[in-house]
C-alpha cells in the first residue's frame, strides 16, 4: 500500500476521526490480487506431493486513466485471471508492490 500511496493511486483522507484510503482522480479501481501461482501444487490421494510456487511480491491490478510507472516492478500479463467489467483484458496491467 505504501507504494500505491507514493505513486498517487491512493490518498489518505480523514472524516469524523476515521482515516481511510481513497482513489485519486483518474483511478477507477484497485484489485488486490495477492500472490500469483507460478506452478500449482501436485496433490495425490488428498496429500500434497509438491508445494505450489509463487511469483515474488504482492500483486495489485490498477485501472487508471493515466499512466503510472512501476518501473522494474511492472509485469506483463499474458494469462489474466480477471478483468474489469466492460473493459478489454488488453488494457489491464498487474503490478508488483514489494513488501
Amino acid at each position: 500500500m505504501t507504494d500505491l500511496l507514493k505513486k498517487g493511486v491512493y490518498v489518505e483522507t480523514t472524516f469524523n476521526d476515521v482515516t481511510s484510503l481513497t482513489y485519486v482522480t483518474g483511478i477507477h479501481a484497485v484489485v488486490e490480487i495477492g500472490q500469483i501461482v507460478l506452478t500449482p501444487p501436485v496433490i495425490e490421494d488428498m496429500q500434497v506431493i509438491t508445494e505450489a510456487t509463487y511469483l515474488d511480491g504482492h500483486h495489485f491490478d490498477v485501472m487508471s486513466e493515466q499512466s503510472i510507472s512501476f518501473g522494474s516492478n511492472s509485469i506483463e500479463v499474458n494469462n489474466p485471471r480477471h478483468e474489469f467489467a466492460g473493459h478489454s483484458k488488453v488494457n489491464i496491467e498487474d503490478h508488483i508492490i514489494p513488501r
